[in-house]
Formats: C-alpha cells, structure tokens, sequence
C-alpha cells in the first residue's frame, strides 16, 4: 500500500494548494507550448513554400498585375504577395500624387519606405507567439524548484510531527517526489527553449528572401524593365532594404 502512495499519484494526494496549483501550472505551460510550437513550425514551412513559390513563379510573369496573380493566397497570409501589392500601390499613389509629392520624397525613396513597412509587418506576425516560447523556456525550471522546495518542506514538516522514527523509506519517498516536480519543469523547459532557437533561425531565413524578394521588387518598379528571372538565384549578401 506505501508503494502505491509514490509517484506522480502520490504527490498530487499528499500535496497542498501551493503544490497543485504549481503542476497545474506546469501542465499548462506544456500544452501551450507545444500548441504554439505546432501553429508556427507549420507556418513556417508555409512561408518557406511561399517564398518558393514566389522566387519561381513571379518572375516568370510578363508584369507586375500577372506576378501577383499567380502568388497564392491574399496579402494577409501571403507576406511575398503583400510585398508585391506594396510596391504596386506605392508607385501608384506616387504617380496619382506627383505634384504633391514631387521635391519631396523621390518614387525610389517612397518605394523602399512602402516595401520596409510590409516587410517590418510580416516580421512582427512571424515573431507572434515566441514570446511565450521565450517565457516558458526561461520560467518553467523554476516553476518545478518552487514546486519542489515546497514539496521537501511539507516532508520535513510531516516527518518532524511523526511520531515514528525516520527511516529511510520514510524520507527518501516524500523528498523523492517532490524532486519529481524540478524534473517535470526541464522537461516543460526544454522543447520550448530548443523550438524558439529553431523557430528564430527559420524567421531570419524567411525574412532574408522576404529582402532579397523587395530589392528585386525595386529595382524593377523603379527602371520599369520586364520581370525576368534572375540569373543566379542563389544566396547572394544583401543589405536590408533601405539599408546602404
């Protein structure tokens, strides 16, 4: 019958509020991180088909309107579409209001300042939801120490009002359990730490052709050459728009 008290069982019957209310808490931290891994390693393979889909497909139209035509998806859940309907609308309005503008902001100038806006906005929807990845990975462990230095507490506690003599199966169970709870908040810890680093490396590769895609977006709006593909498509060092 005392064997059947340890365990994951034993500790949530002989533990207080306090101890509860921490496994609560790191049972609710695990399902949320890997609810949150799950939505954005998926969105990221999206984007990174997307980006695919734009660098093959865009540049095989015979214009702009055809290019964005043939991107999947709307502007919202497209952040290469968004990018090429920014460009659009920017030369648009800059021609609708030349006057205004004029001596002012030249069409290159106005360009980069659009396509840096859509590319800043889709880098703050790819970074959604890493804070609580970030959160997690760094509170976890110590959720499951508090967990667990109130456990070995609450033991000492009950071991001091016994009447019996301490043995060593009478320690060793109560403080083995609790120690349960250190364990328990590295493993919540840990998948959330690694998924953020992953997911922050996967971001950074998506935006850096997000770039790539914007400075070839400028260069033929503002010279007004026919889209063609690339000659080398390959990972060439670009500086961030609007960057010299």
């Amino acid at each position: 019958m005392q064997e059947s008290a340890h365990g994951l069982l034993g500790l949530w019957m002989q533990t207080d509020l306090l101890g509860r209310g921490v496994i609560l808490t790191l049972l609710l931290m695990s399902v949320a991180s890997w609810w949150v891994m799950g939505v954005k390693f998926m969105r990221l393979l999206q984007l990174r088909r997307l980006a695919a889909q734009a660098e093959r497909e865009f540049w095989r139209a015979a214009g702009v309107h055809e290019g964005i035509a043939l991107l999947e998806g709307t502007a919202s859940g497209n952040p290469f579409r968004a990018l090429a309907e920014a460009g659009q609308n920017a030369v648009r309005h800059h021609v609708d209001q030349r006057q205004s503008l004029q001596g002012t902001l030249t069409l290159g100038d106005w360009l980069t300042s659009n396509l840096r806006r859509s590319i800043d906005e889709a880098g703050q929807h790819m970074q959604s939801g890493l804070a609580v990845l970030a959160s997690i990975g760094s509170t976890a462990p110590f959720v499951g120490l508090l967990g667990t230095v109130w456990g070995i507490y609450h033991a000492l506690l009950a071991l001091a009002a016994s009447t019996d003599a301490a043995t060593l199966d009478k320690v060793a169970g109560p403080v083995g359990e609790a120690l349960v709870m250190t364990a328990f908040g590295l493993i919540v810890a840990i998948p959330a730490v690694l998924a953020y680093n992953a997911l922050l490396r996967g971001n950074k590769a998506v935006l850096a052709r997000l770039n790539r895609f914007a400075h070839d977006l400028h260069a033929c709006f503002v010279t007004g050459a026919r889209l063609t593909a690339p000659e080398d498509e390959s990972a060439r060092p670009q500086p961030a728009l609007g960057e010299k």
